[in-house]
């Protein structure tokens, strides 16, 4: 049997979307009500998973919440493959980027593109509630 490039290109996509449909991984709709988050302490910070797996592209996708007593960080300075970015909700954060570091309130956003060093810790005199949002895989 022979296939046109045409035929190929329209079959590949079908293909993969079929593959990936079939091994169920991509996350479903859901809600996720803050109430019902289980929570880690790690001393005086709390952690709040909320969701992880795959887009229906195949995307990998988490997302957790964190909060911060004052003057602590989640974990020292690292770097990873998959992107990341942190909404800040309450409180008061400063956050470093390779070389630059900008302090940000409620409403601010910061993304870390891949292999870029990064950290931040909560600078000011109350808790810092925090979501990151973490996109791709770490493998390369």
């Amino acid at each position: 049997m022979n296939f046109s490039r045409r035929e190929l290109s329209l079959l590949l996509p079908a293909l993969a979307a079929t593959r990936a449909a079939s091994q169920g991984s991509a996350l479903k709709s859901k809600t996720y009500r803050f109430e019902d988050l289980a929570v880690r302490s790690e001393g005086e910070n709390r952690f709040r998973a909320i969701l992880e797996g795959e887009t229906h592209t195949g995307v990998p996708i988490e997302l957790h919440m964190t909060e911060l007593a004052p003057g602590q960080a989640p974990h020292p300075p690292h770097h990873h493959v998959h992107e990341e970015m942190i909404m800040i909700l309450e409180g008061t954060v400063e956050v470093n980027i390779g070389d630059s570091s900008a302090t940000l309130g409620p409403g601010s956003v910061a993304f870390v593109a891949s292999g870029q060093q990064h950290g931040w810790h909560n600078v000011g005199t109350s808790r810092a509630r925090y979501f990151v949002l973490a996109l791709g895989r770490d493998k390369a």
